[in-house]
């Protein structure tokens, strides 16, 4: 048995009801479950009291089958069809297998007898549920979690006539397994779209994998698609499977298709083409039953008519295009997104409920979010801080995160510091993709790291 002394931790207490005419076995029972703090411990003399108390939630009932107002396989009926969930344990004063049976049949979670080991059993019988109703609240929260997070009209907010047709869009593709092919310009959203679909598809209870193919090095973007052997290269100290093995049955995202090395868009092609996947080092073949969502923010038919990307991989990851407009071109779905960010930051944030004023949703929807809905949630959330009221005012609102290049020539600057902005500024731009931004501005990417590291960007 559990000692007494020992440290309890439950995010939930377990609320238990004993019922039990005898006042002292009731108050024994009483006691020696509450010695755990974390269960919250009613007792009863008879099964009026506890039917009347019913409306209140219980997670255990131990039962003494021979009470003085109902028999305890009739209490035990009623009992479930108020609270279908609920452990009841029958403690009865005399061993009967026949009833034992009977009752078990009916749903009781377990059957004991009075005796000296009563105490010990009904602890560890009370720990095991405990357990139970732990997994069980944790599995109702995150399917609730789940169906609220990606229900479309709580994951990507918007009435435009443009988003309409994206939420048409993600729904025929959720309906299918057809491949998906997401663009729009940073900060727009390609991923919220990619586990819209995955989450509201037939492939919902799989993995969602997302790999950004532009944030990691050509040389082990190879391995982390397709996995490896031990021994398969310099580093390889143990075999670990690729994305493709991790997502199977569920959905792997590609974001930036468009920066996959070609050497790798051959590979990749043929993986798509044969649906089966071979590690690196290893001559198995292993079949891979995964639906392939991919983004960009470059226009992938330009990419393919300049020679920077394979049009055969092209029409294989085609399949559904969905298209993000531009924050800037979505009117009044600026205001929405901004009083969506505002509610939830002052929620988690514990602050008053907040607003706009009419001068701020002006401000707001004049602005044009080179950062998209990114910028915008950054930008409110900055509000929320600043502002000593209840209402954002046009004055709280401040947009210098994101200059221009007209901005930055009205300041007086070293040429080395405009180079520091300019950096910055694309870092803020690709999410930090070092590589990505070296790439657009033509200079070493270890230069980005050496100014990352001496504090200057």
């Amino acid at each position: 048995m559990m000692d007494p002394g020992q440290s309890f931790s439950s995010e939930r207490p377990l609320n238990i009801f004993v019922v039990e005419d005898d006042l002292w076995y009731g108050e024994l029972l009483v006691h020696h479950l509450s010695l755990n703090p974390d269960n919250h411990v009613k007792r009863f003399e008879n099964a009026a009291e506890v039917l009347a108390a019913l409306p209140d939630q219980a997670d255990v009932i131990t039962l003494d089958y021979s009470l003085p107002d109902m028999r305890g396989d009739e209490l035990l009926r009623k009992i479930t069809s108020m609270l279908p969930e609920v452990a009841v344990i029958v403690i009865s004063g005399q061993e009967d297998i026949s009833t034992a049976l009977n009752l078990l049949r009916q749903g009781a979670y377990d059957y004991f007898v009075k005796n000296d080991e009563t105490k010990e059993r009904l602890w560890n019988a009370v720990n095991n549920i405990r357990k139970n109703v732990a997994l069980q609240y944790e599995v109702r929260n995150l399917r609730e979690q789940i169906g609220y997070q990606y229900d479309l009209q709580h994951l990507i907010i918007g009435s435009s006539e443009q988003m309409k047709k994206v939420f048409s869009l993600i729904t025929k593709a959720a309906g299918t397994n057809i491949n998906v092919s997401v663009s729009g310009e940073t900060g727009t959203g390609k991923e919220l779209v990619a586990k819209a679909i995955h989450h509201n598809s037939s492939r919902a209870g799989k993995p969602f994998m997302a790999v950004n193919v532009a944030s990691i090095p050509k040389d082990l973007l190879e391995s982390e698609l397709f996995g490896h052997e031990k021994g398969a290269f310099t580093g390889a100290i143990q075999s670990r499977p690729g994305k493709f093995e991790e997502a199977a049955g569920g959905t792997l995202f590609l974001d930036e298709i468009a920066d996959l090395d070609f050497a790798l868009q051959v590979k990749l092609l043929r993986v798509l083409q044969e649906r089966e996947v071979t590690r690196l080092g290893s001559n198995r073949v292993i079949p891979i039953d995964v639906r392939i969502i991919t983004a960009t923010h470059k226009n992938l038919a330009d990419e393919v008519r300049v020679g920077l990307f394979r049009e055969d991989l092209f029409y294989r990851i085609l399949g559904l295009p969905v298209h993000l407009p531009p924050l800037r071109e979505r009117g009044n779905d600026i205001l929405l997104l901004a009083k969506h960010f505002l509610d939830s930051f002052c929620s988690s944030n514990k602050l008053h409920r907040k607003s706009f004023s009419v001068q701020a949703r002006e401000k707001l929807l004049a602005y044009r979010y080179p950062g998209n809905v990114r910028e915008l949630k950054a930008v409110v959330e900055l509000a929320a801080v600043m502002t000593d009221h209840d209402q954002i005012d046009a004055d709280d609102i401040s947009f210098t995160a994101a200059r221009t290049p007209a901005d930055l020539l009205d300041q007086d600057m070293t040429l080395e510091e405009f180079n520091h902005k300019i950096i910055r500024h694309y870092l803020d731009r690709f999410d930090n993709n070092v590589i990505e931004v070296a790439r657009r501005l033509d200079i070493g990417k270890s230069t980005i790291y050496r100014m990352m590291k001496e504090g200057k960007i």
